[in-house]
């Protein structure tokens, strides 16, 4: 018989012996009774804890699981920290979800636990994007707020996405104080679960009108909008909650010939049409992609489940599609919105873009171009949010963004809004249409001017306990022996952010790096390529980015540099293979 851990098996038996429902109890019997423990292991090895995206997992019974209680005890934690920092204060927060299984049974939790708690609440009505949450939380002046989402995970995962009074996620030191917070709670029996409904009010669908109206004033380019608004656009909200609001914002945008994927309209926890509900997954684009070609789209566009993130296809000239990738997305706009600025005379000196490290370095190099001061950050929207706080009233944010498929343009929201991000890259497309040019040949004059990039991701996933374990032995082995060459192309430069340290093997210095401390392990080589190696925050899943780039002499070296590209980074990805 398999030896289980004692404190797992404690674990366990404090949650049978807590005042939970019967049919939790029944399952926890089951996992203590069966012959094979890993789901027991699984299910209680720890607690869910917040990283990059909050609180995520399977749902089940168990500690290491999403379900009522897990969202319960950390509700009361977090209700607890806001007590403690906001004392003798009317505390207001805001909450909403998605589409998700267990979505409103989440969210009736999480409002239920902090009213029992004296806290008022800003419920939305119905379900609403994740930017819409991270909005409401400074219009309604909330000190917190929670979205019950897992993003783009499998349909059996869910999560609880905690923000500040700033309406960005939790940073630091707020994320260790709530986490310290919820581990006090040592019992479900320790949540108070005497709900308030008096001091639940609802958010109604007349607050996004006051949404789209801050929307529609990132438009840059009304009157080219005017000359396309026919243009054949496609979206879809893969099942999720963006259903509503991207038709809508692409509308006040001006935009008139939009068509949603009806099969895919409806909200959906199952997510029924796809494999993943991910629009970074061609798969899950499909049924876009039909429909444009149907329509004869200028652009097809789909946002995933909690519509923060958005993916963008664009006509490859051969009678089919390219999905673009976040990367070329976030350069395209990046080189959109300042040469807007820059027009309107809006370019003083004293605005600013954000991108995280693992994003491509084209847009620090576009930035630098146009004399405009790019911060790089650590992976997750939360760390670009707060430079945006940090910045308020001294400095003016233009947009900014992240490789998978997250942007934000302006400061109203302060999470990446995929809403927003469509309506723009709609009207990007439009004025360059107006111009007489395809959305390739607008990246083929950014690559001319400032050297083309191409960026390609390897993401590894290893379950359980132990596959968390492999991985941190992986990193660990970066470490204690740093690689010197890859596929045969010298390391020059190896940037440790977790030791905070940048290493010139060249020169053989070191030196301290001014950044917070994150797992993440970054290699420059010789020739100009970079490889980021980097565990994710919420699931056993290490990801290795990949950035190569060339000078490209002409549009018709286009396809030439393009392949010996992607030679290169096939190569550079066999080393990690």
């Amino acid at each position: 018989m398999t030896t289980i851990d004692p404190i797992i098996l404690a674990k366990a038996e404090s949650w049978l012996n807590s005042n939970i429902d019967p049919k939790s109890k029944e399952e926890i019997r089951a996992l203590l009774e069966a012959e094979n423990k890993t789901e027991l292991v699984e299910a209680f090895y720890k607690d869910l804890e917040f990283g990059t995206g909050g609180l995520r997992g399977l749902m089940g019974v168990g500690s290491n699981r999403m379900n009522v209680y897990t969202i319960a005890m950390a509700t009361q934690g977090l209700a607890n920290y806001l007590l403690k920092c906001f004392p003798g204060e009317d505390i207001k927060v805001a909450i909403t979800h998605d589409c998700r299984i267990n979505n409103t049974l989440f969210a009736d939790t999480t409002a239920n636990v902090f009213t029992a708690n004296g806290i008022k609440v800003k419920y939305f009505r119905e379900l609403r994007p994740t930017p819409m949450l991270s909005f409401a939380i400074r219009h309604f002046g909330c000190k917190s707020g929670v979205m019950v989402t897992a993003s783009h995970n499998p349909k059996e995962y869910n999560g609880y996405k905690a923000y500040w009074d700033d309406g960005g996620q939790v940073v630091a030191p707020h994320d260790k104080n709530i986490i310290d917070e919820v581990q006090k709670i040592k019992s479900v029996d320790d949540v108070k679960w005497d709900k308030n409904d008096a001091l639940i009010s609802y958010i109604e669908e007349d607050f996004d009108l006051i949404y789209l109206n801050l929307v529609k004033k990132l438009s840059l380019s009304p009157n080219e909008i005017m000359v396309q608004k026919d243009m054949p656009i496609v979206f879809s909200p893969i099942h999720g909650a963006s259903n509503k609001m991207v038709p809508a914002a692409l509308k006040v945008f001006g935009f008139e010939n939009i068509h949603v994927v009806k099969e895919q309209e409806e909200p959906d926890g199952t997510f029924p049409t796809v494999i993943y509900p991910n629009p970074e997954e061609a798969e899950a684009l499909n049924m876009a992609l039909a429909l444009g070609k149907k329509v004869n789209a200028e652009l097809v566009m789909a946002c995933d489940p909690d519509g923060d993130r958005y993916a963008a296809c664009v006509p490859d000239g051969k009678g089919d599609f390219e999905l673009l990738n976040g990367n070329q997305t976030g350069a395209l706009l990046t080189y959109y919105l300042l040469n807007k600025w820059r027009e309107h005379g809006r370019l003083t000196g004293e605005e600013f873009m954000v991108n995280t490290i693992v994003t491509t370095e084209l847009i620090d190099v576009i930035c630098k171009d146009f004399g405009v001061t790019c911060f790089s950050v650590l992976t997750g929207f939360k760390n670009i949010a707060n430079i945006i706080l940090n910045l308020e009233g001294k400095k003016q944010f233009i947009g900014g963004g992240e490789e998978s498929y997250g942007y934000l343009v302006g400061d109203f929201v302060r999470d990446k809004d995929g809403v927003s991000a469509c309506a723009v890259f709609a009207e990007l497309v439009a004025y360059y249409k107006t111009k007489g040019k395809s959305i390739q040949d607008v990246l083929a004059e950014i690559y001319m001017q400032f050297g083309f990039y191409k960026e390609s991701l390897i993401s590894v996933t290893k379950k359980g306990k132990d596959g968390a374990e492999q991985i941190q032995a992986l990193m660990a082995g970066f470490r204690t022996n740093r690689p010197t060459e890859m596929n045969g192309i010298k390391v020059v430069k190896v940037i440790d952010v977790k030791e905070s340290k940048v290493y010139d093997l060249e020169n053989g210095t070191e030196t301290e790096l001014e950044m917070d401390k994150s797992n993440v392990i970054q290699f420059y080589l010789e020739d100009g390529s970079k490889i980021s190696a980097r565990p994710s925050g919420t699931e056993p899943k290490i990801k290795y980015y990949f950035s190569v780039n060339e000078a490209l002499p002409n549009r018709d070296a286009y396809d030439a540099v393009s392949d010996k590209l992607d030679a290169k980074i096939n190569g550079l990805k066999t080393y990690f293979a």
